[in-house]
Formats: C-alpha cells, structure tokens, sequence
C-alpha cells in the first residue's frame, strides 16, 4: 500500500509528512517491531526553504488533500505510521515548542485577535514569514521548518524547527523572541512567560476564530471541569525527541513518563488565578487532571510487558474524536472513535473512511504526560522565561539521547509502583519537590536526575551543561520558580500580582 502527499503543507516538525510513505513489513510482526526507510527522511527534506514574501500557505493543521489511500487503511497502517518515526541515531534531533501570553502594557489584558492578526502580518512582512489562513482569517505563521500558531485564547505558540544541539534550539528561541518584541513593543504589546493566566478569568480571554476550537469549547464541559481553563489560561514548553526502534521508544517513553512529575515540579510556575494564590505551584499541571480523562493522563499500560507501537494505537484508536477535516471545514465528532472511522461506521460521516491525515490529525488530540506520535513529546512542563525553554529540553536530551543515562533512569524507576507514580503526578502539582516519596523527598531523586542529565550532556560533546544551570539552582534549594513568584507577592508585591507581568516579562 502507497501513500502519495499532495500537499505537503507542514505546520513545523509537529506533524511531518513524508512524500512518499511505503508499508514495508508484515503486521504479523513480534511486538518489538523494526525500524524501516522512509524517503526522502522528514527530517531532512521536507519544506524546502524557497517563498515569496506574498506566499500564503494553507491552513494546516489540518491538511485534508496530504494524503490519499490507494486502499482502505487498515490497522497495520496506523501501526506503520507510528513505527515510521523510527531514526537511526545520527539522524535524532530536538524540537521545542513553547506558548506564551500577550498582554496590553497599560491595562494588563490579553491580545484580542485583530491584535494578534496585526503582530502576525507585521512579522510575516518583517521578517519574510509566510502567513497561515484559516478562511480570510490569519492563524499563524511558516518559515522553512518553524511555525508560529495560536490557542484557543490567543496563546501565541513557536513549534520549532528539528535542531541538533541545544546551542541551534537556544539560538532560534532567541530569534523567535527578538522578532515578536520587534513588532510587539510597537503595539505596546508584551509577552509572558508563566503556565497559568495569574490575572484574568475566562470571560475575559478572547476566543480564536479557529474551527477545531469551538468544537472543542462545546465538548470540553461534557468530559471534565477544567478543560475551558487548559484551553484558554495555559501555557507550557515542551520538547520533542526521536528514538530508532520499537525497543528505543519503549524505553524512553517510560522514563519520560516515570520522570515526567520531576519535570513538572522543576519548571513548575503557576501558582495565580485571578490575582490571587490557588494552592498549587503547577495550576496548568493540576487542570489536566480534570481535563478529559479519556486522553489524559500516566498511560499505566506503557509499562506492561506487551506495550508497543500496537497497544498505543489500539489506545488512540478508542479515545474519543473531535473532528474531522473535509472541504475546509470542521465536522463534528465528538465522542464518536477512529475505531468506527476505520470500520466506515462514523455517524458523522457515515460510510466515509479516514485518510492517514485523519490518523495524524487524531493524535494530536490525546494529551497524556508523554504522547507518541512519530516521535515523543515531554509535555509535563509549565511556560516560563526565556532561560528555562532553553532548560526543558537540555534537561531531557541529556537523560534521553545518552545511553547511560536512559539505563539508570530506567534502574532507578524499575521498581516504581503504577500507584506510586500516580500519587507524584497528583500531589506534584500542589508541593512540587517537596512531595514525599518513599523515604524522603523527591528532591532527593531531582538531584540524581539532574546529575544524570548533566552526564548525559558531557557524552554528546557539544558543551551544552550550561543549559541546565537554570534549574539546578531549583533542585538545590527544592524551591520551585512558583515559591519564589509567592514569596515576592506575599513580600515586596504587596500581594498584588499584577508585578507578575515585569517579573516574567520576555
């Protein structure tokens, strides 16, 4: 089976169309499934470099003409896709992606889109990005393998492009910022680094005129209290890693998931809502539990014997849609599954069968701690400043792209209980490295994770340790960014937040 991409419209490395994508093996297979070739590598070819300062690309996700099946899809196909990410290890790179708040200089308030619209066309012109619409809507922007786009409330998102060292992902997030404060101060527009909105409540945050969101502002109170609040008031960095076989993903996707609490504890930095302290040091962290439990979550069965590429689709398979893309429109399908989809039986398109675009545009609405798609993405981390977007994926490359260093994370988690990581994913949110866990705290355990980091980054030679400085000073004293935003509102701010917005300015 053949897929040919028309399109090839690529947002950023988040979802990555090869030109062509052959099935090569049989989905008989054992469960510890072979890497295979894809040509040319997505990596490395897609997205030619070449524009018009007028170009106007699709927008995209999602891109409904990518993909054509010659043949029904199957779920070996959905299996063969996940195991397509497979790369061998000089070809592993790092994506980051990190979200941020805009905000009026005098009155404090969020962008309004014709704001954003502004700041979006002024950058495009500028600095020769290519502009993303969403019928005449303007929604984001492309240059080469980066993109900029906007959540549901005006969250302004770069998904970076794949980069080999820290010093190429530090240096383009210095890039992204330079170039928004260029056109943003101009507005009397600035930027926020924090994983909770610390002033406003919802009814004051503008909604984007973007289709999959009000299908997602509609279902979000159906399935859990806090999902308008993870829409509209957060905001986080995250990174994005490869891995070379079945086995390689297997393994890094249960550390990342045993450690993704320390992850969450270290760059934890949202203890405001409206004004005022809520009683966690990670609120963003907290929201997702009461989020959507269907596609939420610790993923306990990554652990069992039988987890591979296979069991993740049968997961994916089963959690609830949102939507299906066709004829540039949004349809409906909440709380039907791409199960039914497969088998043609979607009530909202009845007797209609997915594209493997269908299957992409799917994954990226399950939103569990670590998520699989043809690469992992580390998504336990609040938003911060600058010096911590550059820390989050040091922090994670370091205990993830070295061997040593994966091994002894996964010894050290070997014996963790299913009931063990759960409780520190719980109580996390609310004492961060203070957390007991077994005979201590888990700032004990940050200290062995964060040395094992550090060595990590010596073995790949490219004097990137320095990254880390920023949240060894964290693990030192066991105080998180978010105790310290306290102390200051408690001390110097005199308990008003709204210092929040100089003390985290960008």
């Amino acid at each position: 089976m053949v897929f040919v991409s028309r399109a090839a419209a690529t947002p950023s490395h988040s979802i990555r169309h090869d030109t062509i994508f052959r099935h090569t093996f049989d989905a008989s297979n054992a469960s510890r499934r072979p890497c295979f070739a894809v040509s040319p590598s997505s990596w490395d070819s897609a997205n030619k470099n070449w524009r018009r300062r007028t170009l106007i690309v699709a927008a995209s996700p999602p891109t409904e003409d990518a993909v054509v099946a010659a043949d029904p899809l199957t779920k070996k196909d959905l299996v063969d896709y996940l195991a397509s990410g497979c790369k061998t290890k000089d070809k592993w790179r790092i994506g980051t992606e990190h979200e941020k708040f805009g905000f009026e200089f005098g009155s404090l308030r969020p962008m309004k889109y014709e704001q954003i619209a502004e700041l979006l066309n002024s950058i495009a012109e500028r600095f020769d990005w290519d502009k993303v619409m969403e019928g005449d809507k303007i929604i984001g922007l492309k240059q080469g393998k980066q993109s900029i786009s906007l959540e549901p409330g005006g969250q302004f998102e770069l998904s970076g492009a794949p980069l080999e060292t820290l010093h190429q992902t530090c240096a383009e997030v210095n890039s992204h910022l330079y170039q928004v404060k260029a056109v943003a101060e101009e507005m009397g527009i600035g930027f926020l680094g924090i994983g909770f909105q610390p002033k406003w409540a919802i009814k004051d945050i503008p909604i984007m005129p973007k289709g999959r969101y009000d299908i997602m502002r509609n279902y979000m109170p159906k399935v859990g209290s806090l999902g308008l609040d993870m829409m509209f008031r957060t905001c986080t960095v995250q990174v994005n890693l490869d891995f070379s076989s079945e086995a390689d993903m297997i393994r890094k996707f249960r550390a990342g998931l045993a450690l993704q609490p320390i992850a969450t504890a270290l760059f934890a930095n949202s203890p405001f809502t409206e004004g005022k302290p809520n009683g966690f040091v990670s609120m963003r962290s907290h929201i997702w539990t009461d989020t959507d439990k269907d596609r939420t979550g610790m993923l306990p069965f990554v652990f069992d014997d039988s987890f591979g590429f296979e069991q993740y689709v049968d997961f994916a398979l089963d959690v609830p849609m949102y939507f299906v893309y066709r004829n540039k429109k949004y349809i409906d399908c909440t709380g039907m599954t791409f199960r039914d989809f497969l088998a043609g039986k979607l009530p909202c398109l009845p007797g209609e069968l997915p594209t493997l675009n269908d299957w992409e545009n799917h994954l990226t609405t399950i939103f569990p701690e670590v998520r699989l798609k043809r690469y992992l993405e580390m998504r336990g981390a609040d938003g911060g400043p600058w010096r911590r977007l550059c820390a989050l994926p040091a922090l994670w490359v370091g205990l993830l792209y070295d061997e040593v260093s994966l091994q002894n994370i996964l010894d050290m988690t070997a014996d963790w209980t299913p009931e063990e990581r759960q409780m520190l994913r719980n109580k996390v949110p609310v004492t961060g490295l203070k957390t007991p866990f077994r005979d201590g705290l888990l700032k004990h355990v940050a200290e062995d994770v964060l040395q094992l980091a550090r060595d990590g980054l010596e073995r790949r030679g490219f004097k990137e340790t320095g990254f880390l400085n920023e949240v060894a000073e964290v693990v030192r004293t066991g105080i998180t960014p978010a105790e310290k935003l306290l102390e200051l509102y408690h001390g110097k701010w005199g308990q008003s937040v709204d210092h929040v917005f100089e003390e985290l300015l960008y």
